[in-house]
Protein backbone atom coordinates (compact mmCIF):
# COMPACT_ATOMS: atom_id res chain seq x y z
CA UNK A 1 0.00 0.00 0.00
CA UNK A 2 2.86 2.41 0.84
CA UNK A 3 4.49 2.02 -2.58
CA UNK A 4 1.17 2.59 -4.31
CA UNK A 5 0.45 5.77 -2.32
CA UNK A 6 4.01 7.00 -2.81
CA UNK A 7 3.74 6.40 -6.56
CA UNK A 8 0.54 8.47 -6.65
CA UNK A 9 2.24 11.24 -4.65
CA UNK A 10 5.27 11.12 -6.94
CA UNK A 11 3.08 11.46 -10.02
CA UNK A 12 1.21 14.38 -8.46
CA UNK A 13 4.55 16.00 -7.59
CA UNK A 14 5.84 15.57 -11.16
CA UNK A 15 2.61 17.05 -12.53
CA UNK A 16 3.01 20.03 -10.20
CA UNK A 17 6.60 20.59 -11.36
CA UNK A 18 5.48 20.50 -14.98
CA UNK A 19 2.63 22.91 -14.35
CA UNK A 20 4.93 25.39 -12.59
CA UNK A 21 6.83 25.85 -15.85
CA UNK A 22 3.64 27.16 -17.42
CA UNK A 23 2.74 29.56 -14.61
CA UNK A 24 3.80 33.19 -14.72
CA UNK A 25 6.71 34.34 -12.58
CA UNK A 26 8.82 31.18 -12.61
CA UNK A 27 9.57 31.54 -8.90
CA UNK A 28 10.52 35.21 -9.06
CA UNK A 29 9.41 37.42 -6.20
CA UNK A 30 8.95 41.18 -6.11
CA UNK A 31 12.03 43.06 -4.91
CA UNK A 32 9.98 44.61 -2.10
CA UNK A 33 9.46 41.14 -0.61
CA UNK A 34 13.19 40.43 -0.52
CA UNK A 35 15.17 41.22 2.64
CA UNK A 36 17.97 43.63 1.62
CA UNK A 37 19.82 43.08 4.91
CA UNK A 38 20.94 39.52 4.09
CA UNK A 39 24.62 38.93 4.77
CA UNK A 40 26.88 38.65 1.73
CA UNK A 41 27.98 35.06 2.48
CA UNK A 42 24.40 33.91 2.90
CA UNK A 43 23.25 35.63 -0.27
CA UNK A 44 26.09 34.05 -2.26
CA UNK A 45 25.15 30.64 -0.86
CA UNK A 46 21.53 31.25 -1.83
CA UNK A 47 22.56 32.25 -5.34
CA UNK A 48 24.69 29.12 -5.71
CA UNK A 49 21.91 26.92 -4.30
CA UNK A 50 19.51 28.45 -6.82
CA UNK A 51 21.95 27.75 -9.64
CA UNK A 52 22.38 24.14 -8.51
CA UNK A 53 18.62 23.67 -8.26
CA UNK A 54 18.08 25.11 -11.73
CA UNK A 55 20.73 22.75 -13.14
CA UNK A 56 19.12 19.77 -11.39
CA UNK A 57 15.69 20.78 -12.69
CA UNK A 58 17.15 20.94 -16.22
CA UNK A 59 18.14 17.26 -16.07
CA UNK A 60 16.00 14.75 -17.96
CA UNK A 61 12.98 13.58 -15.94
CA UNK A 62 14.40 10.16 -15.10
CA UNK A 63 17.71 11.57 -13.82
CA UNK A 64 16.04 14.46 -12.00
CA UNK A 65 13.62 12.29 -10.04
CA UNK A 66 16.42 9.86 -9.13
CA UNK A 67 18.68 12.71 -7.93
CA UNK A 68 15.84 14.23 -5.90
CA UNK A 69 14.92 10.93 -4.26
CA UNK A 70 18.51 9.98 -3.37
CA UNK A 71 20.16 13.31 -2.56
CA UNK A 72 17.25 15.47 -1.42
CA UNK A 73 14.82 12.96 0.11
CA UNK A 74 17.63 10.74 1.42
CA UNK A 75 16.36 7.40 0.14
CA UNK A 76 18.86 4.57 -0.26
CA UNK A 77 19.55 3.25 -3.75
CA UNK A 78 17.50 0.13 -3.00
CA UNK A 79 14.55 2.18 -1.76
CA UNK A 80 14.75 4.47 -4.78
CA UNK A 81 14.77 1.46 -7.09
CA UNK A 82 11.65 0.12 -5.37
CA UNK A 83 9.87 3.48 -5.52
CA UNK A 84 10.64 3.97 -9.21
CA UNK A 85 10.12 0.26 -9.96
CA UNK A 86 13.49 -0.02 -11.71
CA UNK A 87 16.63 -2.14 -11.11
CA UNK A 88 19.19 -0.76 -8.65
CA UNK A 89 21.76 -0.67 -11.47
CA UNK A 90 19.52 1.79 -13.33
CA UNK A 91 19.45 4.02 -10.24
CA UNK A 92 23.26 4.02 -10.14
CA UNK A 93 23.46 4.65 -13.88
CA UNK A 94 21.06 7.61 -13.70
CA UNK A 95 22.97 9.12 -10.78
CA UNK A 96 26.26 8.72 -12.63
CA UNK A 97 24.85 10.42 -15.71
CA UNK A 98 23.43 13.23 -13.57
CA UNK A 99 26.79 13.75 -11.83
CA UNK A 100 28.52 13.99 -15.21
CA UNK A 101 25.96 16.53 -16.37
CA UNK A 102 26.41 18.59 -13.18
CA UNK A 103 30.23 18.29 -13.11
CA UNK A 104 30.87 21.52 -15.09
CA UNK A 105 29.01 23.41 -12.36
CA UNK A 106 31.44 22.12 -9.73
CA UNK A 107 34.36 23.47 -11.79
CA UNK A 108 32.72 26.92 -11.80
CA UNK A 109 32.50 26.84 -7.99
CA UNK A 110 36.21 26.16 -7.61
Amino acid sequence: MDRWVFTICRNLWLNELRSRKVRVGNGCIPIDDENPLIEKDQSEANIFAGEVLSQVMALPDAQRETVLLVYIEGFAYKETAAILDIPIGTVMSRLSAARKALAPMKEIEE
